[in-house]
């Protein structure tokens, strides 16, 4: 069986093969390694390995993980990709690094409240509903740019982008257009002024599309540490 670092390697070859075949700059897309419902041990040895970006989805294992992790905090950035509740805001305002799924203002001027002084900004995303799914967190489309301007400017925190989390397909084609409409959200509140840099989707079966559409992140779970 594969250690978490050579399948740590083969997912950083799939991601600079897409990056050199879309023509993409060496560098421009983050791997983030998907942990949740891993233990806190599994985090430690693909740190060994040289992964600093790790995203978890439920607010209360990943405190558990971060505690059990604290020698190594200043080695591991933490994503918060899962939804926020508003009665969660102040734990993960303390103890995470980013938080990709700002899906209504509420939850921004909780974060932005409540984020330690101490503290660097933190990092947050939009996200983006753009299957039209009811059971999918995200903003419409249509008003995605009223909330990003509402959260730019909010203390405390830093719009650094949009995440988007297609429905799953097979389908190569299918893959692209959900992503593309994705992207068109970005490039509209960049063209609006709205200084972003992190486009958040693709995950392990669609990350060379999620490339070729422009992703700067691709959040990966299965492929570097199996089946949950």
């Amino acid at each position: 069986m594969a250690t978490i670092g050579e399948k740590l390697q083969l997912v950083r070859g799939r991601i600079a093969q897409a990056v050199s075949e879309f023509g993409r700059a060496p560098g421009s897309v983050t791997l983030l390694a998907v942990s949740k419902t891993f233990p806190a041990v599994t985090v430690r040895e693909a740190v060994a390995a040289g992964q600093r970006e790790f995203g978890e989805n439920y607010v209360q294992e990943a405190l558990d993980k971060i505690a059990e992790l604290a020698d190594l905090r200043s080695r591991i950035t933490w994503h918060l990709i899962g939804p926020l509740q508003s009665n969660k805001t102040r734990v993960v305002a303390e103890a995470f690094d980013w938080v990709h799924t700002i899906d209504r203002l509420k939850i921004a001027q909780r974060l932005s409240e409540q984020r330690p002084a101490h503290l660097p900004p933190l990092q947050v995303c939009v996200q983006v509903n753009t299957s039209g799914e009811d059971s999918k967190s995200g903003v419409a489309p249509a008003e995605a740019l009223a909330l990003a301007r509402a959260v730019a400017a909010l203390p405390r925190l830093q719009l650094r982008g949009v995440m988007g989390l297609p429905a799953p397909s097979p389908d190569p084609e299918e893959q692209r257009r959900q992503l593309h409409a994705v992207r068109v959200v970005f490039d509209l509140l960049r063209s609006e002024g709205i200084p972003l840099d992190t486009l958040s989707m693709g995950m392990s079966a669609d990350l060379e599309a999620a490339i070729e559409q422009g992703s700067t992140l691709v959040r990966v779970g299965t492929a570097l540490f199996g089946q949950r």
